[in-house]
């Protein structure tokens, strides 16, 4: 039997640089990420931080950095005890054009299993893809006390 996996695939009207600079610059990530940014050197290797206002609630390392095409990392959640005793998981981000579109491919893999992790990121990836696509194509993400 496979492991579990998610996988979320989002066709956005842009470039796919516009995707690249969105998954990358956390200044940007922090406008449809309700808050939230990843930061890092982006380097193979280099530590991630995943947090907002100042409190890191997963971190990992980038696994590859092949720049406006694909972005990996490992995935730890620190925040919750439980979720902190797992073993790190890994997010991948695949970018194709299509045309005047983006084929973006989130696939979120390596689950313990009885993951918590799992639950967790399955519901949370679809708020922050759709806020992502809403925010490229229209300039507006989905409002931050969305997900409170």
């Amino acid at each position: 039997m496979s492991k579990p996996e998610f996988v979320y695939v989002t066709f956005i009207e842009t470039t796919p640089e516009k995707v690249w600079a969105a998954l990358t610059d956390a200044a940007i990530m922090q406008r449809y990420w309700f808050g939230y940014s990843v930061c890092s050197d982006w380097t193979v290797g280099a530590p991630i931080k995943l947090g907002k206002d100042g409190r890191v609630t997963d971190d990992g390392e980038v696994l590859i950095f092949e720049p406006v095409t694909r972005l990996s990392y490992s995935w730890h959640a620190i925040y919750d005890p439980e979720m902190a005793k797992e073993t790190a998981s890994r997010v991948t981000f695949d970018l194709e054009r299509k045309g005047k579109y983006v084929k973006l491919t989130v696939t979120h893999e390596d689950f313990p299993p009885g993951s918590k992790v799992l639950p967790s990121i399955s519901t949370g990836w679809p708020m922050v893809l759709s806020s992502l696509k809403s925010w490229l194509e229209t300039g507006r993400p989905m409002p931050e006390d969305f997900v409170n």
